[in-house]
Formats: structure tokens, C-alpha cells, sequence
């Protein structure tokens, strides 16, 4: 065996072993801010069908817990991770423009219809993304978070 060889097969078995030892990383849930919360709350109820599964008491305000399901008891049963709205003031830290909450959606046309009838707007129309029939575009919500909608081909 060469060196090119060795140092090829040395390197497969060091990306194996390390594959193996990483922790399996997911998804825990989104944290978005608003310096309205209950406001932002009703907006991702009109505008995707989410539901409150909990809430917290903190000192800033409440962080209102969110998730997906036909009716409230659908979404406290569902095992996916929530979006979290908590508490932002003007200054804070968290205000990061490229933070964003990513949706797969459907169908893409109802929902920009959805976001904007629940008071958000459309910051990039949506489009398709070169060849591949996958369709992205941008909201915001009404506190400024961004919003990446996603639909791909059925």
C-alpha cells in the first residue's frame, strides 16, 4: 500500500470513528422574541395553525410554547419541537437579523394569503429555487422575525 493509500484509508477510519462518537444532535425548539409575546402568540395561531402547549412565568414576561395539532390537546400531544416566544426589549441581544423560524408548508400561496390576513408581511416572494421544484420564500412576523417557507414538490 502507498502513502496516498495509507493516509487515504487513515483518514476514512478517523471520519468513521468520529461519526461514531458524536452525540446525536436535534432540533430542542425555536426561540423567537417580540416585545409583545400574547400579540406574536396570535399571530402564529392565525397564521399556521399553532396552539399554546405551555407557558412560563419569568421575570421579563411570559415565554409563551407553541406547537403544531388540529386543536390544542392535538399539539400538547405533539412530540416535535415548539417555538418559543419570550420576551425582547428594543435593545436586546437576541434581535440577530438571520435568526429565523424555517417552515415546510404545503402549500405556499395559502400561507403567504395566511401570514399576511394574520398581520405579517412577505419580505421575499416566493420562488423557485432553481430546477428543483422546491419553492422558498420569505415572511416576516409582525415583531420582525423572518420567516423561511418552504414547499416542496409533491
Amino acid at each position: 500500500m502507498n502513502k496516498n493509500s495509507t493516509m487515504a484509508l487513515m483518514t476514512c477510519v478517523v471520519l468513521l470513528l468520529a461519526t461514531a462518537l458524536r452525540a446525536e444532535v436535534t432540533l430542542n425548539s425555536i426561540r423567537l422574541g417580540a416585545a409583545n409575546v400574547e400579540s406574536l402568540a396570535t399571530f402564529y395561531e392565525g397564521a399556521f395553525g399553532l396552539h399554546e402547549v405551555n407557558r412560563l412565568a419569568t421575570s421579563s414576561g411570559p415565554e409563551i410554547f407553541l406547537n403544531f395539532g388540529v386543536n390544542v390537546d392535538a399539539a400538547k400531544a405533539n412530540t416535535r419541537p415548539p417555538i418559543v416566544l419570550m420576551n425582547r426589549g428594543a435593545n436586546d441581544v437576541l434581535n440577530d437579523p438571520m435568526a429565523h423560524l424555517i417552515l415546510n408548508v404545503t402549500d405556499i400561496a395559502a400561507t403567504v394569503a395566511a401570514v399576511k390576513a394574520a398581520g405579517g408581511s412577505i419580505d421575499v416572494e416566493p420562488r423557485q429555487y432553481g430546477n428543483t421544484g422546491i419553492m422558498i420564500g420569505f415572511a416576516v412576523d409582525p415583531a420582525g422575525n423572518r420567516i423561511e417557507l418552504i414547499q416542496r414538490p409533491q
